[in-house]
């Protein structure tokens, strides 16, 4: 079992920024691709971006890339989501989840893992 949790969300006006960090402990929590999605009200849950196990490959989304940027610290077992020029169309709960151990993943089906969600809302 690997165990997510998240933190960092709160409320941000647009143009402003947020790191959200994901803590994973458990058994070989280090050992796997990790991903972040999002899910805001009335909307499924959506693929934001997404790093390697060794964090030297990254993948976003279209709706996110040049603004948000993940990085993981594999020492201390966290991972990173920078966002910055955020705009009220992030407004979402952000989820970190645990993904394949050899390859990146954008669905929701290839994460076995997730942690309880942080809140971001952005304010225009």
């Amino acid at each position: 079992q690997v165990q997510l949790v998240e933190s960092g969300g709160g409320l941000v006006q647009a143009g402003g920024s947020l790191r959200l960090s994901c803590a994973a402990s458990g058994r070989t929590s280090g050992a796997y691709s990790m991903g972040w999605f999002r899910q805001a009200p009335g909307k499924e849950r959506e693929f934001v971006a997404a790093i390697t196990r060794s964090g030297s490959t990254t993948y976003y989304a279209d709706s996110v890339k040049g603004r948000f940027t993940i990085s993981r610290d594999n020492a201390k077992n966290i991972v990173f989501l920078q966002m910055d020029s955020l705009k009220p169309e992030d407004t979402a709960v952000y989820y970190c989840a645990a993904g394949p151990r050899f390859r990146l993943a954008t669905t929701r089906h290839e994460y076995n893992y997730w942690g309880q969600g942080t809140q971001v809302t952005v304010s225009s």
